[in-house]
């Protein structure tokens, strides 16, 4: 699994490969190609998981998986967010039993003891995300947006 230096929530979904640029006429249809697959990839995933819930819920049912802490984390945080402080605590303490192998695991972990400790606050925990997100994308640039958790 990669690490990213932002909040990045992945599910399966048709991938594709990167295209070389040699010129414009070869990488235009390329470009138009590649845009119209993340457009239908977009519309697919929207049907798939129309709100907050149908997130939650596909998170949450996914099998524990040692290792794997960022599940336990996006698990966690999905539960919090639609008022279920048990079954966010339980990932969040899931994340807190792994190896810590990597700075980047220690920092996740410290964001999990946090979010436990404020999992049955839902306002604090959707305070937390919004934060988050804002710090997010300035991180890549994009301009804030108004929050959609609600």
């Amino acid at each position: 699994m990669a690490h990213v230096d932002h909040l990045a929530f992945h599910v399966d979904a048709v991938r594709v490969g990167t295209e070389l640029f040699r010129t414009e006429e070869q990488f235009a249809p390329l470009a138009l190609d590649l845009s119209r697959q993340a457009a239908a990839n977009v519309t697919a995933l929207r049907a798939r998981f129309p709100a907050l819930p149908d997130v939650a819920r596909h998170l949450t049912s996914r099998p524990v998986r040692r290792g794997f802490l960022r599940d336990s984390f996006d698990s966690g945080i999905a539960a919090a967010l639609v008022g279920d402080p048990d079954a966010a605590r339980d990932h969040f303490e899931r994340v807190l039993r792994e190896d810590a192998l990597a700075p980047w695991m220690v920092e996740a972990q410290e964001k999990a003891c946090e979010l436990h400790a404020i999992a049955a606050d839902r306002d604090a925990v959707t305070a937390w995300v919004t934060r988050a997100v804002d710090s997010c994308r300035s991180k890549l640039g994009l301009d804030p947006v108004p929050s959609a958790i609600g």
